[in-house]
């Protein structure tokens, strides 16, 4: 854990900024990160919006009306667009560069299991996506360009009827902030935000994501479906006539009511839960599997150089079990505290791990599975 100040709060602690900001109210901080140019240039990320695997948005503004368009795109799109009030926003930057985690890193004091993704988006002079709120926490980091944020707390969250984004119907600027590269604004969930491009500008949205409750009901339920075997069985020695066959009687719906009362889970299995739940990959990502290497080949490498998680894996742990893309990780606990490594800091050098013979050859071959399955790789 982070305790020094840090120039990325504004010179503030870690332990300040959660206890004072997060969740709670925006912050404001300039030269978050000194001559911040971006991870990559406007035509790149253009170029990475055409590609199959990337989930990208353009969206316009033309007299007052709003339109969105689905990537990926043809290059020749772009030489359609207007000179102005269009954006370009690529989602999960994280999964297809490597200098973004890197960026990811320095946000480590929030956890792994909050991060949603980086997304960058490109917009030339007046482009925006208007009005809206967020459900998740964002830090908006400004890199080449300027941006005008227009930010207010306002209670008045009504959306715009029939717009094809969720813009907010009444918003009231309280707050306005010019940032310049390298500044950044957090806004916790629910603050109304506004920006809008001066001029060319990209702007790295770090986003942290908060689920609804409705949904973590609907996946925990889901979970529970392997997990649980309640016992009993429907009975109705006393049952009785009834003047409606096709009525449900009271009676049954007691006795059902019951039998779901014996069902009951524990801090352990909702743990469990959100280490599968939290790591599982979003339904476009896919893993590729790399060249066939023998165990042999692969012990090799694993003395030359460390190990990293595949850009678009998420790895989390769980008291003493460790999760990775979904999937629970089953390994003795002598090394869990590699595993742990690995999962917090995203490689690891099996050389410097203080392991036995038995359990770095337990290691090595967990780590030789997954390596397989697409879900690490070496460094390029």
């Amino acid at each position: 854990m982070q305790n020094p100040s840090l120039p990325l709060l504004g010179n503030i602690t870690p332990k300040e900024f959660l206890t004072k900001y997060w969740q709670k109210k925006p912050l404001l901080i300039r030269n978050a990160i000194p001559n911040f140019k971006g991870l990559l240039s406007a035509n790149e990320l253009a170029g990475l919006s055409c590609e199959e695997d990337v989930q990208a948005r353009i969206i316009r503004q033309t007299k007052g009306t709003w339109q969105v368009t689905e990537g990926p795109f043809d290059e020749s799109f772009f030489s359609t667009l207007p000179e102005k009030d269009w954006t370009l926003l690529v989602q999960s930057v994280n999964h297809h560069l490597h200098d973004a985690t890197s960026l990811l890193k320095q946000f480590n004091f929030i956890p792994h299991a909050r991060l949603d993704d980086l997304m960058v988006s490109y917009a030339p002079d007046g482009g925006g996506v208007g009005p809206h709120f967020d459900s998740y926490d964002v830090f908006l980091l400004q890199g080449v360009g300027k941006r005008m944020w227009r930010v207010s707390e306002q209670q008045d969250l009504d959306l715009v009827e029939n717009a094809p984004l969720k813009l907010l119907k009444n918003f009231i600027t309280e707050e306005e902030y010019l940032l310049e590269a390298g500044d950044m604004l957090y806004l916790p969930p629910q603050v109304a935000h506004w920006g809008i491009a001066v001029g060319e500008c990209m702007t790295y949205s770090i986003g942290f994501r908060a689920p609804s409750a409705q949904e973590l009901s609907i996946e925990f339920l889901s979970f529970l479906q392997e997990k649980i075997q309640p016992k009993g069985l429907y009975q109705d020695p006393d049952l009785t006539l009834q003047e409606h066959p096709a009525d449900i009687s009271n009676s049954m719906v007691s006795q059902v009511t019951n039998l779901l009362k014996n069902i009951s889970w524990d801090e352990n299995l909702v743990g469990e839960f959100l280490g599968i739940y939290l790591s599982e990959p979003k339904s476009h990502v896919v893993f590729k599997s790399p060249r066939k290497l023998s165990v042999g080949k692969f012990n090799q490498l694993l003395k030359l150089q460390p190990i990293l998680l595949a850009l678009k894996t998420q790895m989390l742990c769980f008291q003493s079990l460790c999760f990775i893309n979904g999937e629970r990780l089953e390994f003795p606990n002598t090394i869990f505290t590699s595993m742990q490594k690995l999962a917090d800091t995203r490689y690891l050098n099996v050389t410097q791990e203080n392991l036995n013979a038995d359990n770095l050859a337990v290691l090595t071959k967990l780590l030789h599975t997954y390596f397989l399955a697409g879900y690490l790789t070496f460094k390029h």
